[in-house]
């Protein structure tokens, strides 16, 4: 470690879970993040200020004016541009030390790429992606960060494939299409998915660290009410998470 790394971080370096050790193994990390957006804004930042070394940015998506007032990582000269580019330019200027790769084709083909990853933090907005992802993530044995965002609230829960539930442990089935809401039709606060974004962000450094993490648990904010609560999560018989019991 230089002498301008270890002065960039020196504050998380001075925690005892972290110190110089720590600190190379964030360097080391690899994490790949799905979508841009505003849970993707907040987590990406954050993990880029961290050191975490490799981010993939995995994102179709251009910048739309919509956007802007809760995904962070874009500005409005970036309007129309590619998600993953703007993403990359605003994450190699809070730090040129972190590799960024773009993934803008993400679901079209193989995802035989997870495994190039440590882990995975899910910041879509939709459902067929958060199944996509939580199958891969299981198939390639690697931990998943999974959040979602609508309205007022937020949830998370952390997946260790074959240690604890996973996102089809939690919900078998998707939703009934016609059932589902989106932010387009009933609305975001913009500070929620940056307040969802930095607690996914906190997961993905502490799973890097080796601590313990949210398993076999789901994380319920309710930012109009100021509270937070958690209800927990069996692993269900004959998942392909590879779990063995409905106990967690």
């Amino acid at each position: 470690m230089n002498d301008q790394d270890a002065e960039r971080y020196t504050r998380q370096m001075r925690l005892s879970e972290v110190g110089e050790k720590g600190q190379e193994a964030l360097r080391r990390g690899k994490v790949l993040l799905v979508g841009t957006g505003g849970l993707g804004s907040a987590t990406a930042l954050y993990l880029a200020a961290a050191g975490v070394g490799t981010l993939g940015l995995a994102d179709g998506d251009p910048v739309e004016l919509s956007n802007l007032h809760r995904q962070i990582l874009h500005f409005t000269p970036d309007l129309g541009k590619p998600k993953t580019v703007s993403a990359r330019e605003k994450i190699s200027a809070l730090n040129p030390s972190v590799a960024v790769r773009e993934h803008p084709r993400f679901q079209e083909g193989s995802s035989d790429f997870i495994a190039d990853y440590d882990l995975a933090a899910d910041c879509s907005d939709n459902f067929d992606t958060r199944y996509f992802v939580n199958d891969a993530c299981v198939r390639a044995g690697i931990p998943l960060v999974s959040g979602a965002v609508l309205r007022w609230e937020g949830q998370m829960m952390t997946v260790q494939p074959g240690r604890s539930a996973c996102y089809r442990c939690a919900f078998p089935e998707p939703p009934v299409p016609e059932c589902v809401k989106t932010s387009a039709e009933v609305g975001i606060l913009g500070p929620v998915a940056g307040a969802v974004g930095c607690l996914m962000a906190s997961e993905v450094i502490k799973i890097l660290l080796g601590l313990d993490v949210l398993s076999n648990r789901m994380l319920f904010l309710d930012v109009k009410n100021m509270s937070f609560r958690t209800r927990p999560l069996r692993r269900r018989p004959g998942c392909a998470c590879g779990s063995k019991s409905d106990t967690s």
